[in-house]
């Protein structure tokens, strides 16, 4: 029987305590030998091995150097950082409704300066109009089971567009050609939401790409990601959300950001397969 996937920050950490103990054994150091180059008991060593005792970043800063590894370190602190709060179920993030995480999100958006985008079911939520996310954020709340507060979680979420408009925020955003057809929505709400994107695309604040059905692909179709200054992605599954800032792990988020980017069309090319869906659409 294969591991829930709740189990995931425990694998994480027991994966993170694996690579510190590689790092002790590379380095020729009993477990004894390490603690005392640390200044501290055998037995914290022993539990940062087993992962019982997550290290704290002097803890990592610490044992590096006593490997002779201070190179690591940025990375292990980042990994360490990321394993609690890295998989959160969607259930436990709505346990009291939308309206909370919805607010949290804007929050993060706030900080962020520039926010990298690739969608492959909807559109993003600081793109979407009133109509359109009342009508997926009622899927999503009768799917996940959770208490209703669609209406107070569609203002939140609308209000994450005045970042588009304030300044000092930049929004790169990937769009497959599909989440343009996919009717998530009524038609009228459709309509307008695809209207909608005509709009923001000459914002300053805004760089649009459609990935047609005919691209030639290079990346596969993803889930969808966010990158906020390349300091944290987040990936958005059935299930959970999952938060990504190892920097190797990044690194392979920006690379396929950049190889999606390459695939996608811009300007009068997008907006033609934007009327294109709304003609569909009847």
């Amino acid at each position: 029987m294969s591991a829930s996937p709740s189990s995931s920050a425990q694998a994480a950490r027991e994966a993170l305590a694996v690579r510190l103990t590689h790092l002790r054994k590379d380095a020729g150091l009993t477990g004894k030998e390490l603690s005392a180059r640390c200044g501290w008991h055998p037995a914290k060593t022993t539990r940062i091995q087993k992962g019982d005792a997550p290290p704290s970043d002097a803890d990592i800063r610490a044992w590096c150097a006593a490997c002779g590894a201070d190179d690591q370190a940025d990375d292990l602190i980042a990994t360490a950082r990321a394993v609690d709060s890295m998989y959160l179920e969607w259930r436990r993030l709505h346990k009291d409704g939308m309206r909370k995480v919805q607010q949290n999100w804007n929050t993060l958006h706030e900080r962020t300066r520039v926010c990298r985008v690739y969608v492959s079911n909807v559109p993003p939520g600081f793109f979407q109009t009133p109509a359109f996310a009342t009508a997926l954020m009622g899927q999503i709340t009768t799917f996940q089971g959770t208490p209703n507060d669609v209406s107070e979680a569609v203002a939140a979420r609308v209000a994450r567009s005045r970042f588009l408009y304030e300044g000092g925020h930049r929004y790169v955003v990937l769009m497959e050609e599909s989440v343009l057809r996919f009717r998530t929505a009524d038609p009228e709400a459709m309509r307008g939401q695809l209207r909608h994107l005509l709009a923001v695309m000459p914002l300053a604040s805004v760089s649009l790409g459609i990935i047609p059905f005919t691209a030639q692909r290079t990346v596969w179709p993803l889930e969808a990601f966010y990158v906020h200054d390349d300091t944290m992605a987040v990936v958005e599954t059935l299930t959970a959300e999952i938060k990504v800032t190892q920097p190797r792990e990044l690194a392979d988020y920006a690379r396929a950001f950049a190889g999606l980017a390459e695939m996608a069309v811009y300007g009068d090319e997008a907006r033609a397969l934007i009327r294109a869906a709304i003609d569909a659409l009847g």
